[in-house]
């Protein structure tokens, strides 16, 4: 970044913790709306796929500030209440809606709501290296009530490079583990016994092939036994140059790429359920610097 760049908060989408396949819009909750037509980040395919829209939320660079005043109502406390109750989860960095705290006079228990965001982010020169967002200020949900949905912003200096950005993240025990080279000797060992073994046995087999085909075509009784002994790829090795049937129609297909026609629904479904990552979405974390 440049000094005086405008860096933005983008807020994404919302969705119950144990349903990661289950996301919405951030502002299907009834939070603090950013103004008239806020403005819209949109990622390609694998971002799309994965629910993300990410949505100016037109936080500015304060110490402490108001979002808005949060006038609540039945419909909006129970969309929140529902909200809690199911582990909603928001994304500018990680957290909570909310949180159910144990209440002996209802089964329920008591819904409350933090109205405090305090986002810490750490620079080094010209580059933003750590964001951290932490809620506060959990206010009961009732209706009738206003709340003051408030945030704060904080600048700290870090040493830490742009390159080493990531190792707040990685699990160095796991990583700095000593080489263990008893077991590194010992899987060397173990390929170079069964890569032995297994060329003993083919040199055996090819030996004893080799063997038989050395004998006279003329030879009538060992040609027949032969024939008779054969099993496995020697009874179609000569199938490997006939050519299939409709040979014309399957070069027609295969020229035309129709296999990449099949493909590519195969690569959407396999995103839809998760199993295949096709974007990187680690942006929406950015405050505009004023």
């Amino acid at each position: 970044y440049q000094p005086d760049d405008p860096i933005t908060l983008w807020v994404n989408k919302v969705g119950p913790y144990n349903n990661p396949q289950e996301t919405y819009n951030y502002y299907i909750l009834p939070f603090c709306h950013p103004g008239v037509n806020p403005a819209h980040k949109w990622g390609g395919l694998g971002e799309v796929l994965g629910g993300n829209e990410l949505i100016d939320s037109q936080i500015e660079n304060v110490d402490k500030g108001t979002i808005c005043q949060l006038e609540l109502d039945e419909a909006k406390v129970k969309q929140f209440k529902d909200a809690i109750e199911n582990s909603y989860w928001f994304e500018f960095c990680v957290g909570f809606v909310g949180e159910l705290h144990p209440d002996k006079n209802s089964d329920n228990g008591k819904h409350v709501l933090y109205t405090h965001k305090n986002i810490v982010i750490k620079y080094n020169k010209d580059q933003i290296i750590h964001v951290n967002l932490t809620q506060g200020s959990p206010k009961p949900l009732e209706a009738g009530r206003v709340l003051d949905m408030t945030y704060s912003i904080k600048w700290l200096p870090t040493n830490v490079t742009f390159a080493r950005r990531f190792d707040v993240y990685l699990d160095y025990p796991f990583f700095e583990h000593q080489i263990h080279w008893f077991s590194v000797f010992n899987s060397f060992i173990m390929v170079i016994f069964l890569t032995g073994l297994v060329s003993m046995i083919l040199m055996r087999t090819l030996r004893n092939d080799y063997a038989k085909y050395a004998w006279e075509d003329d030879d009538l009784e060992t040609l027949e036994r032969d024939v008779s002994e054969r099993s496995g790829w020697k009874l179609v090795h000569g199938d490997v140059f006939r050519p299939p049937r409709g040979l014309v129609l399957l070069s027609a297909v295969v020229g035309t790429g129709a296999q990449l026609a099949l493909l590519v629904p195969l690569v959407i479904l396999l995103v839809i359920v998760g199993t295949l990552y096709v974007g990187y979405v680690e942006k929406p974390v950015e405050i505009k610097n004023s």
